[in-house]
Order: C-alpha cells, then sequence, then structure tokens
C-alpha cells in the first residue's frame, strides 16, 4: 500500500477491525520509510451495481461520488463522516440483499433522502435542493413542508 504522504510502497498494519457492519476491515497502516499512519479498507470484490442516469446513460455505483455530495449536504452539522458512511454502507447492502445489479438515480436518490430525513433535516434540503433540482421558491417551500 502506497504511502500518501511520501509515495513509498511498504507498510506495516498497526490495527485492523471489522468496519461497515461487518462488511468491509477498517486497517491501520504505518509508512515503514517515514513513519506516517494511514487509513485503509479492505472490500470483498462483487458484482458492480450500475445507476442509471434520467437521460439513459449508465454509470457505476461510486461510494466516494456519494460520500462527496453527503459530505458536501452535511458541511457544518453534527455529522461524522463514520455517521454517512454507515448510511452509505446501508444503502448498498439493501441494494445488495435485493440482488439488484442496476438502480434508476431518481431510487437512489430517494433511498438516500429517506435516510438524511431521520438523520439532519438541513442536510435532507441540502441533498433534495441539489437532487431534485428545485427551479422555483415554491417548490423549496413544498419540499420543507413534507419534512415537516
Amino acid at each position: 500500500m502506497r504511502c500518501p504522504s511520501c509515495g513509498y510502497q511498504e507498510s506495516k498494519v498497526v490495527d485492523s477491525r471489522a468496519a461497515d457492519e461487518g462488511t468491509s476491515i477498517r486497517r491501520r497502516r504505518e509508512c515503514l520509510e517515514c513513519g506516517a499512519r494511514f487509513t485503509t479498507y479492505e472490500r470483498l470484490a462483487e458484482n458492480p451495481i450500475l445507476v442509471i442516469k434520467t437521460d439513459g446513460s449508465s454509470e457505476v455505483f461510486s461510494r466516494e461520488k456519494l460520500m462527496r455530495g453527503l459530505l458536501i449536504a452535511c458541511a457544518k452539522r453534527s455529522i461524522s463522516p463514520e455517521r454517512i458512511d454507515s448510511l452509505i454502507a446501508s444503502i448498498e447492502a439493501e441494494l445488495r440483499a435485493a440482488q439488484r445489479t442496476e438502480i434508476k438515480s431518481k431510487d437512489l436518490g430517494d433511498m438516500v433522502l429517506a435516510r438524511l430525513a431521520k438523520l439532519d433535516d438541513v442536510a435532507y434540503i441540502r441533498f433534495a435542493s441539489v437532487y431534485k433540482d428545485f427551479q422555483s421558491i415554491e417548490e423549496f417551500s413544498r419540499a420543507l413542508t413534507e419534512l415537516s
């Protein structure tokens, strides 16, 4: 594993533990060159889930892309990255348990919104405003009313 600090290719594992409800292993590593510590995750390689976009194109489901969107929605809120990662893991676990290999982007967005509504109202509205592409204050207001 390449060190993110110095690029050296060898490191030692300092700590390992189960993560994401047992679906991955979190490893703390230490670079053998500079001594920097960093975290890696090991996951079982599974069949990819395709996200079908509204224009008909598709792309492979990306935890990282979803994480970026959720981090923006949850900025300056008291929501830890671990809780966001857990939210993503629960979505992915639900899709894999249903043995789904494809999901419409709208359905994926609805899954995220359902979980965010239970987690934080402000993050929900932030995510919804981008995901639902509000075009007017009335649409925004309607979303706030539905949340109540």
